[in-house]
């Protein structure tokens, strides 16, 4: 199992510098292009969905905006520390 950040809500999470990355399980189609680009912040999990991991901090924001992207459902969601959405745009 994957080593998440939030064990109550592997789909949600704050990074150390105050963003907010989260993963719409429902919406989320396991293609995995976010593992590949942000793999300290995602893996899939049991059931082919986006988790969150402890070692979000690990990648560089930009890493994340860029693997939130990359989704090809827009399954992602970045917000920065102010509150707001920075994708999707």
């Amino acid at each position: 199992m994957a080593d998440i950040k939030n064990p109550t809500n592997p789909h949600s999470a704050v990074t150390a510098s105050g963003w907010t990355v989260e993963v719409d399980p429902n919406v989320c189609i396991g293609a995995s292009p976010c593992v590949g680009v942000a793999p300290k912040t995602f893996e899939l999990d049991g059931e082919g969905k986006a988790v969150i991991l402890r070692t979000v901090d690990e990648d560089a924001v930009e890493n994340i905006i860029n693997a939130a992207r990359s989704c090809p459902v827009s399954a992602i969601k970045v917000i920065n520390p102010a509150g707001e959405v920075v994708f999707p745009e």
